[in-house]
């Protein structure tokens, strides 16, 4: 399966791409980097648990959507601070398909 694949070469990408960023950072830039890395891990963990957990096939389509989009932010400010930031370009890139597969789901599963 793909998925386990993905998942963790984006994982490493993530790590390495904002620390190298982060070192690099200027006071104002480090913060918001770290806010926006932060709520993204949130985002991240939070689909999982949605999706797998709970099984609620409409909100982890609406948490890969913010996943998406805070992985589209994180990309741009990581790229703001080093140029190698657009490394990142792949994650909400796949989070899109994630999100684009979730709401397949949903649809597929609703009752009635």
């Amino acid at each position: 399966m793909v998925f386990p694949i993905a998942w963790t070469t984006l994982y490493v990408d993530i790590a390495a791409t904002t620390a190298r960023a982060l070192a690099h950072a200027e006071p104002n830039q480090n913060r918001a980097l770290r806010n926006a890395l932060l709520l993204n891990l949130a985002l991240n963990a939070s689909w999982s648990w949605v999706f797998f957990r709970a099984h609620r096939l409409g909100a982890a389509t609406a948490v890969a959507a913010a996943l998406t989009l805070s992985s589209a932010d994180l990309t741009r400010r990581t790229a703001e601070v080093d140029r190698g930031g657009f490394l990142l370009a792949a994650y909400p890139t796949w989070c899109g398909f994630a999100t684009v597969l979730s709401g397949a789901l949903w649809r597929r599963n609703r009752a009635g």
